[in-house]
Parts: structure tokens; C-alpha cells; sequence
């Protein structure tokens, strides 16, 4: 399916409003599909793992299985789906997810949808038909930048509102029933789960089943009433037949039905994925989970770039309370005078730091690493052990566990993406949050804080593992592997310094 440039999509000022596709068309369409491509045990379901006054907690660690269990909560889901992300690629991850919430959709769950309009690399069109089932909607938060605006706009946005252009909403939630949810580091696109041919993130989820995975719910709740979310339909008309819904969604169920796109490997894993994972020795039990989520707009109003959140305050007290040690994972780590009097006040009363971040090598943004790499020493300096991930990293054997990646020799390159941390061995935190600029005062974040020795040692386990050498380089005064990096990329990123920090 060809993508229309977004220089096109950016000089295209749409004009028709579409209104719902004819239910009836839809329901025709449902009957034609087989809506069980991958059947459930009818005796299985997520309300019996569900405790009172408790939250059951897996880490989802591998990108297969963090992909399956997205798929199984849609054919779990009884009344609702419920689905935010910063990205939703048109890509075969991308294309696979549409057609299990197609299905759903067609079995009666209502599905809602909010993305981020930033980074949208998928064509308005293809979002449009989605949302023309009846039982689909589909909302753009901050549509100010790709979708449904044109140049002249673009350009007013950002000189008048240069604060409210970079105001993102960087959730990443996927929600059943209101009770069961995933959220974490990962967005809807092949290289979050392995599947990319090139370059993969290393990243984290968080598995919530009751308890918080209500404030989950209330929160996406929240960014669905809110102004900032358009729905797509207010913004653009159709400009290409092709994409018209049941062309769509019938070429959407053909790709999904064939064996090269979609690997009976990974179909097959589908149908026993949650209660393998509900039933394992790693799924636990906490009464003290919370979610803390950045309402949307994050600093109106705010005058410059500052401002805080709810969720750079809820780190900032974990920072604060801890005595022992802290381990931390951040793929951006852009640091401030503030971040760093903050890990110098507590190394000062002798907490151990370590963070582990990407490497030149490694990266797959230069901005954010030129933005690390001119306080690098600073952070030494302060007895902060820093280290960067390998793009050969060892440990990306034992993690990327699918069939495409152990038939191409785990040849693609492995980049951190994954944000969390782990406080005084009991603490463990999983959410969106960089340690950057950005992810403290202009994105919409959100973090998951648990409450949980048995979770907190799981994870620092891996953690720990993915320090030693042969997954991560110790950085010192004396030594950073920058000049393991190509060439290109070690000038390329010398550029990027023109960049504030305040805007990374």
C-alpha cells in the first residue's frame, strides 16, 4: 500500500467532512470475515485472576511476547477497547493490530483510539476508513503539525504557539474492559517488537490486571473528553478511493491471512499467551500500585519551556526517598541542572546510581544524544555510574524471541527504549518517562510505580545483566565508546548541538 508524502499531506487543505460509514455496509462486510483467526478457550477469562483491593502485575519484557498479549486482550475483550499511543505505524505490526481491532470491532467491542499527531506516519486516509466502522473511533490529540494541517497553519503554529506544538501526549496504553492494561515504553510499530529487519528497541511493559488498571482507564478517560483530542473525521475528507473502508478492511484481513506477513508462529501463541502468563511464577500481587499520569495540555499557559508534571514530581520524590540504591534505564538521558543536583544530593547520602542509556552506536536519536553527551562528565563527575548500550548487545538473544529474528541471526541492531527504574530493591517503576527536558515538561508522560520486592528484584535481575560487558560499556572520565560509532554518525551528531537542551 503506498503512503502519500507529508509534504503532500501537509500542502492538501481537506474540505469534506465524512459522516459514519452505513452500519449495514459494515455488518456485511463482518460476516465475510472469519472473526476467530485465533479461537480462545471459552472457559478462560481475565476476571478470574482479578482480586479485590489488589493489582496482578507482569513485567513484559520480550517484544513477542509483549505483541501476543496485545492480541489476546482483543479477543478477550468483552465490552470495550480502549487504545493510546505517541506512534501507530502503518508498518506489518501496525497493519496486524488493525485487524484484530477490526475483529473486534466486528464482535461488537467498542474500540477508541487517541494518537499523537507528531509522528504520524500513516496515511490520514487509512485512519478515516478505521474509524467509519460503527464500533471504532478514532481521535488526533494536538492536531496541529500532520493531520489536517496545511503548510500556511504549520507555520503559524509554530511561530505564534511554539510551546503548544511541542505539547505531545506520549502515553502508550492499551486498555480491556476498563480492568485489564498494558502500558510501558512501547508504541504500535514492527521495531518495538522485534520485527524490524535493521534496528529493534530493547523496551518494557507493565502487564496491570484490576486494581490500577482502573486508573488507567480513568485517565485515558480523561484525554478522550479533552479538547486537545479531535476526532478524525473533523479533520480530513477522503483523497483516495483505495482507502475507502471495506476496500481497506478487506486488503487489511487479506494481509493479515497471509503466512508471510503474519507468522503461524506467532499466531499460534496467541490462544494460551495471558493464562501462560497469568499462571506463571513472574506474575504477582500488590495492594500499593499507582499510575500517575500527566493531565492533557501539560502546562498551558506556562510561560518558556518549564513547568514540571505530575509525573517528573512522583520521580522526583522516588529520587528523594531513596536510601540504598537506584538503577535506572533511559534511552534519552538529557540531563539538567536540576536532575543533576538531584543525583548529587543523593550519592551525597550515599545512595548508589547507575543508569544505563544508549550509546552513539546504539542511538537512534542524535539530538537527544548530543544533549547527553555535553554533560556526560558532569554526571561522572558527580559519582553517577553511567552505561551504554551495545548495538550488539548479548542479551538481545535471550529477549528477541521470535522466528524472524532467530532466522536472521539477530542480525539487526538493538537500541534501549525501554524506561524505568528500580529504588532500594522494592520500588519499581515502568512508564514513558525519559530523563530529558521534554519528558518533564512538555510531553504528557505517565509511569506506573509498584510497590513490590518480588517485582523489583525480576527486574533488577535483567537490569543488572544488561550492565555487564558484554550487553553495555562502563563510561568513565577516561573512556566512551563514541569512536565505535560510524564515522557519519559521530560528525552528524556534532551538529546537532545548535539544538537548546530545553526543547530535547
Amino acid at each position: 500500500m503506498n503512503k502519500l508524502p507529508y509534504l503532500l499531506l501537509l500542502l492538501c487543505i481537506q474540505s469534506c467532512k465524512p459522516t459514519k460509514a452505513d452500519p449495514i455496509s459494515t455488518i456485511a462486510y463482518c460476516k465475510k470475515i472469519d472473526r476467530t483467526i485465533t479461537p480462545m478457550d471459552s472457559t478462560f477469562s481475565l476476571e478470574q485472576y482479578i482480586k479485590p483491593n489488589q493489582t496482578g502485575i507482569y513485567v513484559l519484557e520480550e517484544g513477542f511476547e509483549a505483541l501476543t498479549s496485545r492480541a489476546a486482550m482483543c479477543n478477550l475483550a468483552q465490552k470495550t477497547i480502549d487504545i493510546q499511543y505517541f506512534i501507530f505505524s502503518e508498518d506489518n505490526i501496525g497493519i496486524i493490530s488493525c485487524d484484530y481491532i477490526l475483529r473486534a470491532a466486528c464482535n461488537g467491542i467498542k474500540v477508541r483510539v487517541i494518537v499523537d499527531d507528531l509522528l504520524q506516519n500513516t496515511n490520514p486516509d487509512y485512519i478515516l476508513a478505521l474509524d467509519q466502522h460503527e464500533n471504532i473511533e478514532i481521535k488526533i490529540y494536538n492536531p496541529n503539525l500532520t493531520i489536517g494541517s496545511n503548510l500556511v497553519k504549520k507555520v503559524y503554529n509554530g511561530i505564534t504557539d511554539f510551546r503548544g506544538m511541542n505539547q505531545r501526549m506520549h502515553h502508550k496504553t492499551f486498555i480491556v474492559d476498563g480492568n485489564t492494561a498494558i502500558t510501558g515504553g512501547r508504541n504500535m510499530a514492527d521495531e518495538y517488537y522485534d520485527f524490524d529487519h535493521e534496528y529493534n528497541f530493547r523496551d518494557r511493559d507493565v502487564l496491570l490486571l484490576g486494581g490500577a488498571a482502573h486508573a488507567v482507564q480513568s485517565e485515558f478517560d480523561r484525554f478522550w473528553s479533552s479538547a486537545l483530542s479531535v476526532s478524525i473525521s473533523d479533520l480530513v475528507g477522503f483523497e483516495d478511493e483505495a482507502y475507502s473502508p471495506l476496500k481497506l478492511y478487506s486488503w487489511i484481513n487479506e494481509y493479515t491471512a497471509d503466512s508471510t506477513n503474519f507468522w503461524p508462529s506467532v499466531r499460534g501463541r496467541i490462544p494460551m499467551v495471558m493464562k501462560d502468563i497469568l499462571d506463571s511464577d513472574f506474575f504477582h500481587y500488590s495492594d500499593d500500585v499507582k499510575f500517575y499520569s500527566d493531565a492533557p495540555g501539560k502546562n498551558d499557559g506556562t510561560k518558556g519551556l518549564g513547568g514540571g508534571g505530575i509525573s517528573t514530581d512522583a520521580l522526583v520524590q522516588l529520587v528523594k526517598n531513596a536510601s540504598d540504591n537506584i538503577y535506572i534505564q533511559s534511552p534519552y538521558l538529557v540531563t539538567t541542572a536540576l536532575s543533576q543536583n538531584l543525583f548529587k544530593e543523593a550519592i551525597d547520602r550515599g545512595v548508589e546510581i547507575h543508569i544505563l542509556t544508549n550509546s552513539l552506536s546504539s542511538t537512534d536519536n542524535l539530538e537527544a544524544f548530543s544533549g547527553y553527551q555535553r554533560d556526560r562528565d558532569v554526571l561522572i563527575e558527580s559519582g553517577v555510574q553511567i552505561y551504554e548500550y551495545r548495538p550488539d548487545a548479548e542479551i538481545r538473544k535471550e529477549i528477541m524471541k521470535n522466528d524472524l529474528q532467530r532466522k536472521m541471526d539477530y542480525k539487526p541492531i538493538f537500541g534501549l527504549h525501554a524506561k524505568s527504574m528500580v529504588v532500594d530493591n522494592k520500588t519499581a517503576v515502568i512508564g514513558t518517562f525519559n530523563l530529558d527536558p521534554r519528558s518533564a515538561h512538555l510531553n504528557t508522560e505517565c509511569v506506573t510505580v509498584i510497590q513490590s520486592p518480588s517485582i523489583s528484584a525480576q527486574m533488577l535481575a535483567t537490569m543488572k545483566l544488561e550492565l555487564q560487558p558484554q550487553n553495555a560499556w562502563k563510561v568513565t572520565r577516561e573512556f566512551n565508546p563514541d569512536y565505535l560509532a560510524d564515522k557519519m554518525k559521530r560528525i552528524e551528531v556534532v551538529t546537532r548541538r545548535i539544538v537548546p537542551k530545553s526543547v530535547l
